[in-house]
């Protein structure tokens, strides 16, 4: 961690049904001879943010995180994100989808982001990537207090979207041109990345 900069945790959202990828556990797909979960944690802690929250079913017994169930399961993303933050003690959150193909890319830039604020002095509630003009929320780094005090104004997290949930911040936007935020949607988004099914356990 670099001298003077606050501490960063993480949150990887790792539930869902995978509909469109025939029910495949998407964390758990595979590019480059890594699981997509895998290579998110390597991200991470290159950045050095610990602990790691990953919400969801416990996909892989030997990773290095901390396991949390959004209540209700498969409550959505914001449900997710209301269970694990109110156990993070860091300044800050990244929020990251298990299903990014380039997690190492999305968890520097948010990080440089963070250090070039911390240099400046200035920063506001954090950074969201920005994709077609479109927040990809699941793709950013946020002040954990604000998403706590925007938790507190939602009635309910139960099936409330990211944008619901932290469409009041004061985020800056970083936009995506390289394609960087791209996710596993469907079989053909897998096979662009050059991925693999998922791994047999």
């Amino acid at each position: 961690m670099t001298a003077g900069v606050p501490s960063a945790a993480a949150i990887v959202l790792v539930g869902g049904r995978g509909r469109r990828m025939g029910g495949a556990v998407k964390p758990l797909l595979m590019i480059g001879g890594e699981t997509l979960l895998a290579r998110t944690l390597h991200a991470l802690d290159r950045a050095g943010a610990a602990p790691v929250y990953a919400v969801g079913p416990v996909l892989d017994a030997a990773a290095e995180v901390r396991w949390v169930r959004e209540d209700p399961p498969l409550g959505g993303p914001a449900a997710g994100v209301a269970a694990a933050v109110p156990e993070v003690a860091a300044d800050w959150t990244f929020v990251l989808a298990g299903d990014l193909v380039h997690p190492d890319r999305v968890v520097a830039r948010l990080t440089s982001a963070r250090l070039e604020s911390a240099d400046d002095g200035e920063s506001g509630d954090g950074w969201v990537f920005t994709a077609g003009g479109h927040p990809q929320w699941l793709a950013g780094l946020y002040r954990t207090a604000a998403v706590r005090a925007a938790l507190v104004g939602l009635s309910s997290v139960s099936g409330s979207s990211m944008r619901g949930l932290l469409g009041g911040l004061a985020l800056a936007r970083l936009d995506d041109e390289d394609g960087i935020t791209a996710d596993i949607d469907e079989p053909a988004d897998l096979a662009r990345a050059g991925g693999e099914e998922e791994e047999t356990r």
